[in-house]
């Protein structure tokens, strides 16, 4: 399960996936692994646009529902102000929920990102509020039957450790069968609108 599904259940309080929006900085790097992995674990919600992030580390979401453009305006704001910048993903992780991910390392210019989105729109904490101390993270798979992070980091192999360039801002919606980018905003420079 992922943690869109996971989350989307939780925040919804019941099991009707009724869609949610996140802001996140996509991982071309990686995406063709976490799209195999996401058609393993968790297959509708492998996107069918080629712009999609599937392998993205969250910035916030949940977000807006149905963003105003006034709320657009923002997020290009913030957007046009965080220049682009490189990491490394090397380092594997479990959280409690048994989601297998990835650490960026640095980390603080994606919780830089987070904090500035979330200063601007106060009533959208950060996975809902579930996770107070959200970790900036890359999504690869979860732990189940015969699935553990030693045979994910196995699985990876040669892809880490991924040096990597986080050079824009995705709108994403995340709903089974329906996951897609609306919205795509480059890092450092300024636009009256996002890009699809």
């Amino acid at each position: 399960m992922s943690t869109h599904r996971a989350a989307t259940d939780a925040w919804s309080g019941d099991h009707v996936d009724r869609g949610h929006t996140v802001l996140a900085v996509p991982v071309p790097e990686l995406d063709d692994f976490v799209r195999r992995r996401t058609a393993h674990y968790d297959a509708a919600y492998l996107s069918a646009d080629p712009h999609f992030g599937q392998a993205h580390v969250t910035v916030l979401g949940p977000w807006v529902r149905e963003p105003t453009s006034a709320d657009l305006a923002i997020v290009a704001g913030i957007a046009a102000a965080a220049r682009p910048f490189t990491y490394r993903l090397a380092r594997t992780g479990v959280f409690p929920n048994g989601i297998i991910h990835l650490l960026p390392e640095p980390a603080d210019p994606f919780a830089a990102l987070t904090a500035r989105v979330w200063g601007s729109f106060p009533d959208h904490a950060p996975y809902a509020g579930q996770f107070p101390d959200a970790t900036p993270h890359v999504t690869l798979d979860a732990v189940g039957p015969g699935v553990d992070e030693a045979d994910v980091r196995a699985l990876l192999g040669d892809l880490v450790p991924a040096h990597c360039r986080a050079d824009q801002l995705q709108l994403q919606w995340w709903q089974a069968g329906h996951c897609h980018v609306r919205c795509t905003w480059p890092l450092g420079v300024a636009t009256t609108e996002g890009a699809v």
